[in-house]
């Protein structure tokens, strides 16, 4: 994995006592599923940013890096 994208993965937090150990976004209650989900629904992004205002840019690639990361075992 490049050093360039490596600190995305600082954003990803799993806490076994916080939805039920599933990897989350900076320790909020946003699933790196749950954003898997929207882009699969279609919303770009942008969408999902005003969706979620909380989440930025860099959240939404640290979750699609996760999924990479865990797919490519």
């Amino acid at each position: 994995m490049p050093a360039s994208v490596a600190y995305l993965f600082d954003r990803i937090t799993v806490n076994p006592i916080q939805c039920g150990g599933r990897p989350c976004i900076r320790g909020m209650r946003i699933r790196v599923i749950d954003i898997l989900e929207l882009l699969a629904a279609g919303l770009n992004f942008e969408q999902i940013i005003e969706e979620l205002p909380d989440l930025g840019l860099n959240d939404l690639k640290a979750a699609l890096m996760y999924a990479v990361q865990k797919l490519d075992k």
